[in-house]
């Protein structure tokens, strides 16, 4: 992965004609996000853990919520009963130790703390090779003292291990998502720690002065300096990044709702901007945890460019096995033999054999037809270019129905959005997904190909705390005077801790600090909250009014009308603080490329039997202004962006092109 970072920045050099050291020199932002987390958890090459818990707790991890065996699965593997059990808990059953020690649901210690125990446990560990250690007792949310004690004393027995405490690492009510969180947290940390040191020696020997901003699942950016102990929060950096890149665009032209769709080689990502602001979630699943992070809702279904096409049961189905790079589409000519929508995409006329990648590759147009023909065509009785058009109906059609669960379902209007395509692929699909949500278009950003690079470098210093501040409310009653003093004491607390973090991570003045304030709230008696907005950090009978109107307008906007029950009372569950700390944004490139018209081929659209002679252009990044008719393909070096018949393709001042559909 370092490798992959120095090479990026040396060929960024030599374009602007620099040493590697020269470049770095004149850096003035470096952002960055990574997945070197994110593959240690699905390839079990994290840090070798051990976890220190409540005695009698010991096999939480195991039992997850009675479906840790297909947490994470997708609708294909679900179904998989090979499947289950493949997937082993974070932290293996012999290495989680069980303490004397509890705490009841008031903060009141039950059985004091077996210091003895602990640290005969912790000295057992020791010719374990325990690189990590987490700890996560019951009850630590409401009073961690114990905790604190246990991480006191793993430092002293075992001074090299990374240390994670749950009350700070998920500060929140259930035990296994908050062991889970935590476990995944001590694992990552020697790792994700050791290559952001280097990274950031390297570049300061080479004469770099700015920090490594590292994006966050919840969309900011901080130092590693802040992220150093908390390396789970930044695990989902690469899709975070992308919806913030697309959340920039929006704000740059003026729109607050926004589809924000990436379709690379393996997978379709979708992200959903309202209002101006990205929706968020308060769990992600990896590796068959479910782990507590405050991040941006993106959902993924495996469909892309190497999204393989095959017949079972006399069905055409596409997905969500994937070539991959190696060998990849039978079109690369690396040995592949399978068909994949990259081959369909070729044999459509939608890309160019020999312009692949700005000509960096040749793609066999006969090896797509043959693994088309042979594995598709013949099974199914029809001819090559309706299969090619099936494999890419099919795909279509498998994303519009995830950009649907992502409105729809969740009260929103898709009409209501406007569809940012990115990705390698992304652009030569928009025109059908679209279509298919009834929208009158869709938006090419210049950076499509590189939108989480394009986030990474557009987003604000971000900061997420959370604290427990559980308190149950009767039907028609109103929170104590004790409930709202410990609700206001825990936003102050949230408030005080993002504010800081913020400050260590820059010098800002306060005015540039912006904090929102939010509080999970459920009806009594369910399992899901959700977080609404409050006004202050001080939680009067007024602000409780208000967050109960706002929660049961939001209620009946996501599972309908009439659906809000007062009558059931309420359950506060926990607050948080997202801070925002303002970084001036890069300047914008303003000069553009000639779009020049270099050749026509037959593309086939929506009818195989009837191809449709098609103007072909080429740029890099288009001027303002410029217009082009469909049907027409605008060659990119890493994306095809197809204007179908009746659209017009138009590029503003930015470089991105608005392609209006039904013109």
């Amino acid at each position: 992965m370092l490798g992959g970072v120095l090479d990026a920045l040396k060929l960024a050099a030599d374009a602007y004609g620099l040493s590697f050291e020269e470049f770095c020199a004149g850096i003035e932002r470096f952002g960055h996000g990574t997945t070197v987390g994110l593959n240690a958890l699905l390839t079990g090459n994290a840090a070798k853990t051990a976890i220190l818990t409540t005695r009698g707790f010991g096999d939480t991890l195991e039992i997850g919520r009675l479906r840790r065996q297909t947490s994470d699965l997708n609708e294909v593997e679900y179904t998989d009963a090979y499947l289950r059990n493949r997937v082993p808990p974070l932290v293996s059953r012999d290495l989680v130790i069980e303490i004397d020690e509890r705490i009841d649901a008031n903060g009141k210690v039950i059985v004091p703390l077996n210091e003895k125990q602990a640290r005969s446990a912790l000295r057992r560990l020791k010719n374990r090779a325990v690189d990590a250690v987490a700890i996560c007792t019951l009850w630590s949310t409401i009073n961690p003292v114990h905790e604190k004690r246990l991480r006191e004393l793993v430092r002293a027995e075992l001074p090299h291990a990374f240390v994670s405490a749950s009350h700070e690492i998920s500060p929140h009510v259930g035990e296994y998502a908050r062991m889970s969180t935590t476990a995944a947290n001590a694992a990552l940390g020697p790792l994700a720690g050791r290559y952001l040191a280097r990274l950031e020696e390297t570049l300061r020997k080479a004469g770099m002065k700015v920090p490594v901003l590292m994006m966050t699942c919840a969309g900011g950016v901080l130092p590693t300096k802040v992220l150093s102990d908390r390396p789970a929060f930044a695990l989902f950096s690469g899709p975070a990044a992308g919806v913030m890149g697309s959340q920039a665009i929006g704000a740059q032209i003026g729109l607050k709702n926004l589809l924000t769709t990436d379709i690379g080689g393996t997978s379709f990502d979708v992200g959903v901007v309202a209002d101006g602001k990205a929706i968020m979630r308060s769990e992600i699943a990896v590796a068959g945890a479910d782990i507590r992070v405050h991040s941006i809702d993106v959902d993924s279904i495996g469909a892309g460019g190497g999204s393989i096409a095959a017949v079972q049961f006399g069905e055409l189905r596409v997905g969500p096995r994937s070539a991959g790079a190696n060998p990849g589409p039978a079109c690369y000519g690396r040995g592949g033999t399978e068909p994949t929508a990259t081959d369909a995409d070729l044999v459509l006329g939608v890309l160019d054999p020999d312009n692949f990648l700005g000509g960096r590759m040749r793609l066999d147009m006969e090896a797509a037809r043959r693994a088309i023909t042979d594995r598709i065509a013949k099974p199914l009785g029809i001819g090559l270019a309706e299969a090619a058009w099936g494999i890419r109906e099919v795909l279509d059609n498998r994303m519009a129905d995830l950009l649907r669960r992502m409105t729809v379902e969740r009260g929103y209007d898709p009409r209501d959005f406007a569809l940012l395509a990115n990705g390698g692929a992304g652009p030569s699909h928009a025109w059908v997904l679209s279509q298919e949500l009834g929208l009158d278009g869709f938006i090419v950003p210049a950076a499509a190909t590189a939108q989480s690079a394009f986030g990474t470098g557009n987003s604000d210093l971000g900061f997420t705390a959370e604290a427990s501040a559980y308190a149950r409310v009767r039907p028609g009653a109103a929170p104590g005077e004790d409930q709202l003093a410990r609700l206001s004491a825990a936003l102050r607390h949230v408030s005080i801790e993002v504010r800081r973090n913020l400050e260590r991570a820059l010098t800002v003045t306060e005015g540039r600090i912006r904090i929102e304030r939010l509080l999970a709230i459920r009806y009594r008696g369910q399992t899901h909250s959700l977080d609404v907005p409050l006004a202050s950090d001080t939680f009067d009978l007024a602000a409780f009014g208000a967050a109960v109107a706002r929660f049961e307008k939001d209620y009946e906007t996501l599972f309908g009308r009439g659906a809000a029950f007062a009558k059931a009372g309420y359950e506060l569950l926990a607050v948080r603080a997202v801070g925002t700390g303002a970084l001036p944004p890069p300047a914008m490139a303003t000069k553009g490329d000639e779009i020049r018209l270099v050749n026509t081929r037959p593309v086939i659209f929506r009818d195989p039997k009837a191809p449709v002679d098609t103007a072909i252009y080429t740029t890099t990044y288009p001027k303002a202004d410029v217009t082009i008719e469909g049907p027409a393909i605008i060659e990119f070096p890493g994306q095809s962006v197809v204007v179908p018949p009746r659209a017009k393709a138009v590029a503003d001042r930015f470089g991105n092109l608005h392609v209006r559909v039904n013109a």
